[in-house]
């Protein structure tokens, strides 16, 4: 690399000679201005006891012609010069003063004496007081925050933060993940990191998930998030990391290139720097990477490439050239299982009662592959032939497969209830649970809930399915299922549990009560989610038509719960 074109070692957003033209302008500005000559370093202008960085003035010539430089510096001077020097009221303290996020090397060598107070908060990053004033922002030092009193002033920085306007947008990332860009003018928009739970709920109208949320600050006008509510995290992991590099290289007023977790009140890095490879990587930690792995185990469709991304038909076309795959290679169940799934559910999004003969179908072929994926792991033949949409095929069986799981066999129960394919039921209730133990690790209430359900439709004693239901609740409690996120498990896991025991009982007020509950909560799980999962609350739906079979009163306009699926209006209308 030519030297005129590598970046500067201290300002690394110009090269070499762009860095060196930003000094002399610097050096040349208070000559004119002052009559003096500052002491200009890599990164830095030091005069009479103050220093100065030029980090965010580089930021700012970095996007700007170079004719326009002088005038830049001169305006960037001038701001300085004329910011507050000190001396405010304690009041205008206690009324201006706001929380800011700096990064961890902003104060060094004896200049870092006078900001003790400064509190990290996380790697990378610092906590400080900045008071907002009419024409600037100045840090505070250690004598003004005596002057108030550190805890009065710090609780007066977190009120006067969330005061700071701030704009919203949503958008999807390169890999589908849905991210929250949160920015503005104020010096302060980063900083609402340390608020995001109150900031997500002004935003969003909801709460942030139990799990948290991925968190970016690359500049101090710029925060972008992400919650963890589904698989799609692990999508953001990436979306949200490339972002931030980007927006941290382009400025003004570069914070931190790194990826964070906000998690129970705190923010923890998940980005590690290899500095002499000059290189950078993504490495959540292991408290995390379970909880990506079970909301990836809990999003069948998080296999099928982008489902939140594709139209109807297009996911048709994808569940299609899955589906005729599978008697080549058997391995392609788990993608094709997922797709088939995802279609049925995306379906409903222009056809929510179900009405539509394609939605019927699609149901049938989510059906029809689910319950094929476990008689191929399960049968004892080298080959079993199924029926997948209007053709018999012959597939090769496999023993038990990793895709024959917990989660996969509770979607292929569910949908053989709403289709009503008694044998299928019949057929995956014969399904050995050690056989779905070993495909993948999940907490033990989910395996409970099979044996419940097995138990109780293969008619054993009612005494066997009410100790197999309490031992579900017992070890669904979220203090005990700690591979499962507390939102997922009792905003939507723990609902069809709920419905069955007063299924059970047969108490209908109180299974109608128990439905529209379910119902509330998973449109409080998915909100605004565009993932398939979202269009159909499949567990209540597959509870609702049990209930309806037993002539239980049903609310057939129920949200989440397509009508002409529960009152069977197409069952028996072609061979399945």
């Amino acid at each position: 690399m030519n030297l005129h074109h590598a970046p500067d070692p201290h300002l690394p957003m110009l090269n070499v000679p762009q860095a060196e033209r930003l000094r002399s302008l610097t050096v040349h500005h208070f000559l004119a201005r002052h009559g003096i000559s500052p002491t200009v370093t890599g990164d830095s202008v030091h005069l009479e006891g103050r220093l100065s960085p030029l980090s965010n003035l580089a930021q700012r010539c970095r996007q700007s012609a170079e004719n326009d430089w002088p005038g830049i510096v001169e305006q960037h001077f001038d701001g300085l010069e004329n910011a507050s020097q000190g001396g405010e009221s304690g009041t205008e303290l206690l009324e201006r003063t706001c929380w800011r996020l700096l990064p961890d090397d902003a104060f060094t060598g004896d200049t870092a004496d006078g900001f003790r107070y400064a509190r990290p908060v996380a790697e990378g990053l610092l906590a400080a007081l900045a008071l907002d004033a009419p024409t600037s922002v100045r840090i505070l030092d250690d004598q003004d925050v005596t002057r108030v009193g550190p805890e009065r002033l710090w609780a007066a920085g977190r009120t006067n933060l969330l005061r700071q306007p701030v704009e919203h947008d949503e958008f999807r990332g390169p890999q589908g993940a849905l991210l929250h860009s949160v920015y503005g003018d104020s010096f302060f928009v980063s900083s609402k990191a340390l608020v995001l739970p109150e900031l997500v709920r002004e935003l969003t109208g909801r709460e942030l998930p139990d799990a948290g949320a991925l968190v970016v600050l690359p500049t101090r006008h710029l925060l972008a998030f992400h919650p963890i509510v589904d698989g799609s995290v692990v999508d953001a992991v990436n979306d949200l990391g490339t972002y931030a590099m980007g927006a941290y290289e382009d400025g003004p007023g570069a914070l931190s290139p790194r990826l964070y977790w906000w998690h129970q009140g705190r923010l923890v890095s998940l980005t590690v720097f290899d500095h002499e490879a000059r290189s950078f990587s993504v490495v959540p930690p292991q408290e995390l990477m379970d909880v990506m792995r079970s909301l990836r185990g809990q999003d069948s469709a998080a296999a099928t490439p982008a489902p939140q991304t594709q139209t109807a038909d297009q996911l048709a076309q994808t569940s299609a050239a899955l589906t005729a795959r599978l008697p080549q290679s058997p391995a392609s169940f788990g993608d094709a299982s997922g797709a088939a799934l995802a279609l049925s559910h995306v379906r409903c999004a222009s056809d929510p009662d179900g009405g539509a003969l394609e939605t019927w179908e699609a149901w049938v072929g989510a059906m029809q592959v689910g319950s094929a994926l476990f008689a191929t792991t399960a049968s004892r033949e080298s080959t079993v032939d199924c029926r997948i949409g209007h053709d018999v095929v012959t597939l090769p069986v496999t023993g038990p497969a990793p895709y024959a799981d917990g989660r996969a066999w509770l979607n292929a129960f569910y949908l053989a209830v709403v289709c009503r394919e008694r044998d299928r039921m019949t057929r995956l209730c014969h399904v050995p649970l050690d056989d779905l133990r070993r495909a993948a690790p999940m907490d033990e209430y989910v395996f409970h809930w099979i044996d419940t359900l097995q138990t109780y439709w293969l008619q054993h004693p009612m005494d066997d399915v009410v100790q197999k239901l309490l031992a579900t609740m017992n070890t669904s409690h979220p203090d005990v299922a700690t591979r499962t996120s507390a939102d997922f498990l009792n905003l939507v896991d723990y609902q069809p549990v709920a419905l069955f025991h007063r299924l059970v009982t047969g108490d209908h007020e109180a299974f109608a009560e128990a439905l529209t509950e379910a119902l509330t909560h998973h449109e409080r799980y998915w909100g605004d989610s565009t993932e398939p999962h979202s269009r159909v609350a499949l567990g209540p739906l597959a509870l609702a038509c049990l209930a309806f079979d037993s002539e239980f009163p049903v609310d057939s306009s129920s949200p989440y719960l397509p009508k002409c699926l529960l009152d069977r209006a197409w069952y028996g209308e072609f061979d399945t």
